[in-house]
């Protein structure tokens, strides 16, 4: 569930009503003499995975807390094309200046979780899970792993700060994969797992022999995969990544590995399209 009252969101909120309003809605108040309160309706206009209601609403609430925002689906349902989904009623003017911004988020998070929904329908008879990455638009991460797991993937670590991976660059700079860990392991707390990325099968029976928690295999071949999955028979978690997407999904359905992430998720994520449309005065 995402948590709307974080400070991560308001300030990202903040920031993009700044963005947009700047010093005044000039459109709205060159005709505010002749608004009044009204009715505005949220339109499908393609079929997709609804997400980011809450944060649409939080929206025009800071605009104009007088505002009424009601969505009648719930993040997580599809909706088909031509489909009502929620409502604005309030003074036409403020609806305005919130419509945009609103649809923004509301687009750009369906489309994550419209998008990432495919993936895990390519996996619906594994146990495989999809996980992201920290492939996000700065500071909308909060957000776009949240529409994530509203379409059914799951979150890796959320920043640098919550999880040790070792990647190649961390491996290069120190010297070795083994060297890596018994640095990390030293100074990371016991209940915080160690991953390690790999780029070969050598690497790999390093990683393991080092006392890594994950091994995560980076633009292996499925030969290569199946050969680590052969060398590590489940002593470790095994993560696929790299050259992975929603045409050769297929050929890593069978394998027994325990996680593939997938930037595309977010980062290759096309915002679907609705529309916000006046329906009258009320």
């Amino acid at each position: 569930m995402l948590m709307i009252n974080c400070e991560l969101i308001d300030r990202l909120i903040e920031l993009s009503i700044h963005e947009d309003i700047g010093r005044g809605d000039l459109s709205s108040i060159a005709i505010e003499d002749y608004l009044e309160d009204g009715e505005f309706h949220f339109i499908a206009k393609e079929e997709f995975v609804l997400c980011g209601t809450e944060v649409a609403k939080k929206v025009f609430e800071k605009i104009d807390q007088n505002l009424s925002v009601n969505f009648f689906k719930n993040d997580g349902e599809l909706l088909s094309a031509g489909e009502i989904f929620g409502k604005v009623v309030g003074y036409v003017g403020s609806i305005l200046s919130g419509e945009r911004i609103a649809l923004n988020f509301l687009q750009r998070l369906s489309g994550i979780a419209t998008n990432t929904k495919k993936y895990i329908e390519k996996l619906s008879d594994s146990d495989i899970k999809i996980i992201d990455t920290r492939k996000t638009i700065p500071g909308h991460r909060i957000l776009e792993k949240y529409a994530v797991t509203v379409g059914g993937g799951s979150n890796h670590r959320f920043g640098l700060f919550d999880g040790v991976m070792l990647k190649d660059n961390h491996i290069d700079a120190v010297g070795s994969i083994k060297k890596a860990v018994e640095i990390a392991r030293k100074k990371t707390p016991i209940t915080v797992k160690i991953e390690v990325e790999t780029r070969n099968i050598k690497e790999v029976i390093e990683a393991l022999e080092a006392g890594a928690d994950i091994i995560m295999l980076d633009n292996f071949s499925i030969k290569d995969i199946k050969e680590a999955i052969s060398i590590v028979k489940k002593k470790v978690k095994l993560e696929v990544s790299g050259g992975i997407n929603i045409e050769n999904l297929d050929l890593y359905k069978k394998l027994k590995i325990d996680y593939i992430s997938i930037g595309a998720l977010t980062h290759q994520a096309k915002s679907v399209d609705m529309s916000l449309k006046f329906r009258g005065k009320v």
